[in-house]
């Protein structure tokens, strides 16, 4: 694991920016400082541990039925479940709650090809580099 941040000191699920919104959500299963989490259902936040909608990062552990502090938009320390490059859109999550690059979707726009959109997958962009698995990189939350 290679910390790509500069910032060391910083754990997964800390943030460094004075302009973050973090919103309170219930936790519906036990969360932990650095998961990407989902709603699962009204205003009720889960780890993602699976593909998912993600609408932040939680900054601080929640027992179930805790509230759960979410960042929601802006910059925070995460872990990456693969080689990410900068710049590219992020979405959480693998089944250790790392983050995975997005991938583009080709569009057909004149044939009859099929294709899905997902317009909603994407939770932000990797501000650096991660060359592995582990590696702990800031992301800019969009939601």
């Amino acid at each position: 694991m290679a910390d790509k941040t500069g910032k060391t000191w910083m754990a997964i699920g800390e943030t460094d920016d004075q302009n973050a919104v973090i919103e309170s959500f219930e936790a519906e299963a036990t969360v932990t400082k650095g998961d990407p989490v989902y709603l699962s259902s009204d205003d009720k936040v889960s780890p993602a541990a699976a593909a998912q909608d993600c609408i932040g990062v939680a900054v601080k552990n929640a027992a179930i039925g805790a509230q759960c502090s979410v960042l929601t938009k802006g910059r925070v320390k995460v872990k990456a479940g693969a080689a990410i490059a900068r710049g590219k859109a992020v979405y959480g999550a693998d089944a250790s709650k790392r983050l995975l690059v997005l991938a583009d979707q080709a569009v057909d726009e004149g044939g009859s090809a099929t294709y899905t959109v997902y317009y909603n997958r994407k939770l932000g962009t990797a501000l650096q580099s991660a060359l592995a698995a582990d590696d702990l990189i800031f992301i800019n939350v969009e939601k």
